[in-house]
């Protein structure tokens, strides 16, 4: 059920982006194959909506993720709290602990947050075929 879900085997692949991706699908907003050609990668999202500072619900966060430049993790904000004096964000994405989930993740590690554009402003970019 969850590979036909995502389009991937979640065996074969790292598929937190293809769960983001899917859930975009399911609400008729294109994912980040609109702007990058390597879908699969979390760090695909960086092309996707608009850079904001502050995240809200729903926003897409991309995080650091191995040891790899072009390696990262992304999911979907819920809120954030306060653990020992230190910010986390609450993300729901997939392929956290092999499953669809709710985790921590530091705030102070976000790569980037995205968010859709307004109505009023086309929020498909240029496709990019930058290496990440």
């Amino acid at each position: 059920m969850l590979s036909e879900f995502l389009k991937v085997d979640p065996v074969q692949y790292e598929w937190c982006a293809a769960f983001v991706n899917a859930s975009l699908h399911v609400n008729d907003v294109p994912g980040s194959e609109s702007v990058n050609d390597f879908p699969l990668m979390a760090r695909s999202f960086l092309f996707w909506g608009e850079s904001v500072e502050e995240p809200k619900l729903g926003d897409i966060v991309i995080f650091p993720r191995g040891n790899e430049g072009w390696q990262g993790h992304v999911g979907f904000y819920i809120n954030t709290t306060v653990v020992d004096g230190e910010s986390f964000y609450v993300i729901l994405g997939g392929n956290q602990d092999d499953s669809v989930s709710y985790a921590l993740y530091p705030a102070s590690k976000a790569i980037d947050i995205r968010r859709l554009d307004s109505p009023d402003m086309p929020y498909i970019r240029q496709k990019s075929t930058v290496d990440l």
